[in-house]
């Protein structure tokens, strides 16, 4: 299959590139390169695939080195004209869209970027989609779009009214969009509710990146709600397994719309995922403990069980392993951050 990835130099568009082109795939990849956090990181996974930094800057383009079925344009998905003839030449036959402008806590301080990477960027590429038609399209929703529910797990079947940051309220709009889409055009449309994502090449504004610097330099590490939190952590290996398998399986309803939770399905609390980062690195945390921030959430917990009948398959990574696979990466050469 042809592919196109979007979002192909953050932390889940590197690993699934990856994993295509291991399979066999040829994809075409595209990514802002926005410093939203430290380019360094984007262009050291894009390296890795094979990409020349400096080429990957210049938006005409470029080959990868290492694999001859990759191929990098810096793009956003906002450039209308740019987007369109990228399918018009292209003929993608699937679509992963990860570009976004994450973070909760970022959307309270800059909500425009959300406005147009998340839910503008998006209709663009649904355009595409139309008049240059795929046979599927996956999406990354979020985890975030369950807000203030207290019913758990969080299952695909649940109402979602009520988000608690602008982030979630973005991703849930994606979704109506969506399906919108699908009944009017009949595009296969599958939307990915991810779930606490960590592992090597993670984000640095994210708590492994954060924890795991602030500890071994010495620093503490602010804990919102006093450490009573739950997440549902999934590797990112995880994640991936579930996209491909996905990938594979377009809706096939009379309206082509689906979503879909990938997640662990078995949520830690904060403290733990401390302690377990403390063990594998071999030194102590100093915690500043904090209140609630606006936007957060107590828990998030996956229920899987409609992937898993979808596809035979649930996230199964322990969370120590997952840590030590991180922090083993974090420690290594390979990341460009190290302290």
């Amino acid at each position: 299959m042809k592919i196109l990835v979007t979002g192909a130099a953050g932390f889940i568009g590197y690993h699934l590139i990856a994993r295509l082109l291991a399979d066999g795939h040829e994809v075409v990849g595209i990514d802002s390169l926005n410093d939203y956090y430290d380019v360094r990181l984007k262009l050291a996974r894009l390296a890795d695939l094979g990409i020349d930094p400096s080429a990957a800057a210049d938006g005409a383009g470029c080959c990868s080195s290492s694999h001859r079925a990759f191929r990098f344009l810096r793009m956003r998905l906002e450039e209308r004209e740019r987007l369109e003839a990228l399918f018009e030449a292209e003929s993608f036959e699937m679509a992963v869209n990860l570009a976004a402008q994450a973070g909760v806590r970022y959307s309270l301080k800059n909500p425009f970027a959300y406005i147009d990477s998340n839910i503008s960027g998006f209709v663009d590429l649904l355009e595409c989609c139309r008049r240059h038609p795929v046979v599927h399209l996956l999406y990354a929703s979020s985890s975030s779009v369950y807000g203030g529910n207290t019913k758990v797990p969080f299952a695909e079947e649940d109402a979602v009214n009520t988000p608690v940051s602008l982030y979630a309220a973005t991703k849930r709009s994606d979704e109506l969009i969506a399906e919108v889409y699908a009944r009017t055009y009949g595009i296969p449309l599958t939307g990915l509710r991810f779930f606490t994502v960590y592992g090597p090449w993670g984000r640095p504004d994210m708590a492994p990146m954060l924890f795991t610097r602030a500890i071994l330099a010495g620093e503490p590490i602010r804990v919102f709600n006093h450490g009573r939190m739950e997440r549902d952590f999934t590797y990112v290996d995880d994640i991936v397994e579930g996209v491909v398998r996905l990938l594979a399986m377009p809706p096939t309803r009379s309206v082509p719309a689906e979503v879909y939770n990938i997640g662990c399905g078995h949520p830690e609390s904060l403290m733990t995922f401390i302690h377990t980062l403390e063990e594998e690195l071999g030194c102590r945390a100093q915690l500043d403990l904090q209140p609630m921030q606006p936007g957060d959430v107590a828990r998030t917990w996956a229920d899987t069980s409609k992937l898993q009948q979808r596809t035979g398959f649930r996230p199964r990574t322990p969370l120590r392993e997952g840590i030590n696979r991180f922090v083993a990466w974090y420690r290594s050469d390979r990341n460009p951050l190290k302290q």
